[in-house]
This record gives structure tokens, C-alpha cells and sequence, in this order.
């Protein structure tokens, strides 16, 4: 039985233990094996593969009109052999082909979509004195008065299989005895880690705030008013006419949506740059009840934020790191499992938290395989996609056979994958079939700075860059999970050699925590 808590702490269930305080009576425990992911090698839904196919013909569609044109104003070329050795050539036929060729160029560079890059990031590292080990957790959390010995020995065990390492970072407000959730700790909080990831991301591009047209600002929880991106308007003292937008609500997967509004809206005011700010106020989230399913936030949710610059200028190419190539966004709330798998609610005795169902991996399954189903067309090599769509059309119908599944490892150079926890890291390496190189991110993220919410697959891209393990050409997969429930998913091209940047969540003057 002890095994079997270890392994599989979210499935631990507090019988009859509603009404009882840090010195109730007895409870009764039982546990229960975790629900995996669903198996991938069985069914794939067709509907997802022609939607990926979709976008592809989509996004080319320009290319097929261009070479029609081209093709006219050949013709009209050839016309001009006979005609320009002739003095009496026609003005008609030239005005022609002039404005056929300027119709053209417009075309191409003004009609065909505007490639969005990214210029810069940066990811906030919180100072020293917030660091928390896993043991002073436990302690901190005893003696607040707040739980009950079963809620303690619950959260020693998720701590211990988690994967999060002994240095994350957490703020110490919540563990006092007479801790509230206020809006003014989540201010706090908030502006802490995002004014200084902005502070790190324009020393290290040089941008002016006044140089920021769109800025989109995402936290999951914490909704204020005047709202987060007024609050880094106003610090910041941004432009008067910035396009500002405030996500709220959306989970950990909210970071990539921030990223999709960015680019519609780099697409509307061309030439600009987007700030787009991710983060999660630990404070807000923090519960203090005994409710297992509720107390499993307070055990990987830490503090963090990120701030990205993008751009869809062409000028920018030279100098942004990474190229943005594809963005697909899965929404699976129309299902009921789904839409109830994380929920902030209050408890029995009126008690704010995050609830995450036992349900929460498989539904998170189901829409990850939603999610690369519909991915794959758009980044697998032809050779795969031929292969995975004979095997899908013409499969033979026998109980033992296993469908074809595509090597998503010879689409991306690197993955960062939402460092939810480590049992999910683990499903998904298996399911997917990846090496332990393509998941270190991910889980040296987790060890480090735990769960940052939706900046999580930033910290992530940092640590890739900070090890120099981005070279040019490679492309980097980030995929996040939120509440909803969603699957979302990035894919970015470095288009140049990634050195160890100066600022960077990773490395210290002294000494380099990569290593």
C-alpha cells in the first residue's frame, strides 16, 4: 500500500475527514491507480488529420495563384521580342506588363501572411531568499495550522514523487496562520515577476517601451481591476495608443494562445512589436484546506514569469533568434469530463482553490492526441505522412494489429513539453516514444523552478539556450496543457545559432546552474 501512494499520489482519496480541523479525529484513505494516457497506438481520428491537411492548404494557397500569374506575364514578355525591335512598338503592351508585374509583387509581399518572429524572451528568476526546499514546505505548511495530519502526510507524498527539486521558488505570505487571498499579495506577486522579466527583456533587445505597439498579458487566476496589462502600461509608461489585451481564466496553456492574439495582431498593425507577458500569482492559487484534490496546486505551482518581443517586420529577420512556423490550438470543453477535469472552486467550509480531477491525464490525453493528430501534416516529412495515411486508409482489420504512429522526433529538434508533473512527463515520453535528451528540458525545468504555469515552456527554452544546444535550422516544439481543457502547440525555427545570452534564468555571473 505505502508503494502504491508514492507512486501514484493523485489518486489518494480522504474519506469522511470533510469536517475535521488540524486536530480531527480519525480519517479513512484510499487510493486509487491513476488513469494513463490513453494508448495512442489504438484509434486515430480521421477528422484531425484532414484538419491539419486543411491548414496546410490554407497557409499555401498563395503560392498556387503566383505562378498563374507568373505564367500570363510570360506570355506578355514573349511578346515583346517582335515588338521592341519595332519603333512602333505599342505603349499599350508595355503599361501592360509593367502592371502586371507591380499587381504580382504586390501580391507576394503584401497578400501572402507575414512570417512572425520572435525577436527575444526573457524568464524572471526570483532573488535567493524565496527559494524553498521540499522539507521547509512540509514545515512551513505544519505549522501554519492549516491542515490536518492526513492533508500533511498527502502533500510529503506528491513533494516526494513530484520531480520538483529542492530551489524553487515560493512567496512565504501564504503559509502565515492567518493567511487570506487578497488582491493586494497577488499584486504584488504579479508585479514582481513581470516587471522583471520586461526589465530583463528590454536590456537585453534595446527596445524603448514607447517602441511597443500590442501588448497581450495572460495569468490564469489572478484578475484584476485595472487589469494586469494596465498595471505594466502604467509602470511601463507605455504608448497612449497601444493595442493592450488581458487574458484571464485560460490555465497553462494560456501562454500559446497569448502568442496566436499577438500574431493576428502583428498581422493588423505590420512594422510594430508585440510584448506578450505570461505569468501565475502563486498567492491567488494557494489553499488552505484539506481537500486532497485541491492541495495538489499548492504542491507544484511555483513563481515565475516570462516577456516576450515579436515582430513581423522583415527587417527583423536578422536579428530575432526564432521564426514562428506553426501554431495549433485544441479545445476539447465541449466534453463534460473535460470541462470539469480543473476547476477553481470553493470547498465545503468556502475555501478557494484549484480542484484537478482524477480525470485530468486521460482527457489531457485524448486532447494531446487531438492536438498532434492535427500537427503532424503540417511538420512530419512527407515520407512519414505517406506512410501513416496508407497505413490509416488501408489497415487491416485484425485485433492484435498496431496502426502506424509517426516519429514526431524527426519533425523537431526539440521539445518542450509543460512540466505539469513528473508522472505526466513520463506518460507523454512513452506514448510519444521520445528520448531522454528531447525531454531534459522539461523535466530539468520542473526540478528548478517547478510549474510556472503558462511560462513554464519558457523556462524551458532558456535552458536549452543557456546548455547552447540551439543551432540554426533547428526547430523547437513547445507544447502546454490548460484548463478547459486545451492542448496547444508552437513550432519555431532558430534562424541562427543560439549562444548563451546574458540574461537568462539559468546562469549567474559566478556560477552556471546549467551544469
Amino acid at each position: 500500500m505505502a508503494r502504491e501512494q508514492e507512486q501514484f499520489p493523485a489518486e489518494i482519496e480522504n474519506q469522511g475527514s470533510e469536517n475535521l480541523g488540524p486536530n480531527g479525529g480519525s480519517s479513512s484513505v484510499s487510493v486509487k491507480v491513476r488513469q494513463r494516457l490513453p494508448d495512442f497506438l489504438g484509434s486515430v481520428n480521421l477528422k484531425y488529420v484532414e484538419l491539419g491537411y486543411s491548414y496546410l492548404i490554407s497557409h499555401r494557397l498563395y503560392f498556387l495563384i503566383v505562378p498563374v500569374l507568373i505564367v500570363l506575364c510570360s506570355a506578355e514578355i514573349g511578346k515583346l521580342k517582335d515588338l521592341f525591335p519595332n519603333p512602333k512598338c505599342e505603349l499599350t503592351d508595355a503599361l501592360f506588363i509593367l502592371v502586371l508585374l507591380g499587381f504580382i509583387l504586390y501580391i507576394f509581399l503584401d497578400l501572402a501572411p507575414r512570417s512572425t518572429y520572435l525577436v527575444d524572451f526573457a524568464c524572471y528568476r526570483p532573488p535567493d531568499e524565496l527559494k524553498i526546499s521540499k522539507e521547509e514546505f512540509i514545515e512551513l505548511a505544519r505549522n501554519s495550522g492549516n491542515f490536518n495530519d492526513a492533508a500533511i502526510d498527502f502533500q510529503k507524498r506528491v513533494l516526494k514523487s513530484s520531480g520538483i527539486g529542492q530551489e524553487t521558488y515560493m512567496p512565504r505570505v501564504v503559509f502565515h496562520p492567518d493567511y487570506k487571498i487578497s488582491l493586494k499579495d497577488g499584486r504584488e506577486e504579479a508585479a514582481m515577476v513581470m516587471f522583471g522579466a520586461i526589465n530583463d527583456l528590454f536590456r537585453a533587445t534595446k527596445i524603448r517601451p514607447k517602441d511597443i505597439r500590442i501588448l497581450v498579458v495572460n495569468c490564469g487566476v489572478l484578475n484584476t481591476t485595472p487589469s494586469l496589462s494596465s498595471m505594466v502600461i502604467n509602470h511601463f509608461k507605455l504608448r497612449p495608443n497601444i493595442q493592450s489585451f488581458n487574458l484571464g481564466g485560460m490555465g497553462c496553456a494560456a501562454g500559446i494562445i497569448a502568442i496566436d492574439l499577438a500574431k493576428d495582431l502583428l498581422n493588423a498593425y505590420p512594422g510594430t512589436y508585440a510584448l506578450v507577458v505570461s505569468t501565475e500569482a502563486v498567492c491567488y492559487t494557494w489553499y488552505k484546506g484539506n481537500d486532497f484534490d485541491m492541495l495538489l496546486s499548492n504542491c507544484f505551482f511555483r513563481m515565475g514569469a516570462a516577456a516576450m518581443l515579436l515582430s513581423s517586420s522583415r527587417l527583423d529577420r536578422w536579428r530575432a533568434k526564432y521564426e514562428l512556423k506553426q501554431l495549433v490550438r485544441t479545445h476539447k470543453g465541449m466534453d463534460e469530463r473535460s470541462f470539469e477535469s480543473i476547476h477553481l472552486k470553493e470547498d465545503a467550509k468556502g475555501t478557494q482553490g484549484v480542484s484537478v480531477s482524477k480525470d485530468v491525464v486521460e482527457v489531457g490525453g485524448h486532447a494531446l492526441k487531438a492536438n498532434i493528430t492535427t500537427l503532424g501534416p503540417l511538420v512530419l516529412p512527407v515520407s512519414e505522412q505517406f506512410h501513416f495515411l496508407t497505413d490509416l486508409l488501408f489497415r487491416k482489420k485484425k485485433t492484435n494489429y498496431k496502426p502506424y504512429i509517426p516519429d514526431y522526433k524527426l519533425a523537431f529538434e526539440h521539445v518542450c513539453i509543460l512540466a505539469a508533473s513528473n508522472k505526466v512527463l513520463d506518460e507523454i515520453q512513452k506514448n510519444l516514444e521520445l528520448t531522454e535528451e528531447y525531454m531534459e528540458a522539461s523535466r530539468k525545468t520542473l526540478e528548478r523552478f517547478g510549474n510556472t504555469s503558462s511560462s513554464n515552456v519558457w523556462y524551458e527554452l532558456a535552458y536549452l539556450e543557456a546548455t547552447s544546444k540551439i543551432k540554426r535550422g533547428d526547430r523547437v516544439w513547445q507544447l502546454a496543457f490548460g484548463s478547459g481543457f486545451k492542448c496547444n502547440s508552437v513550432v519555431w525555427k532558430a534562424l541562427n545559432n543560439v549562444g548563451r545570452p546574458k540574461q537568462n534564468p539559468w546562469l549567474d555571473e559566478d556560477k552556471d546552474e546549467c551544469l
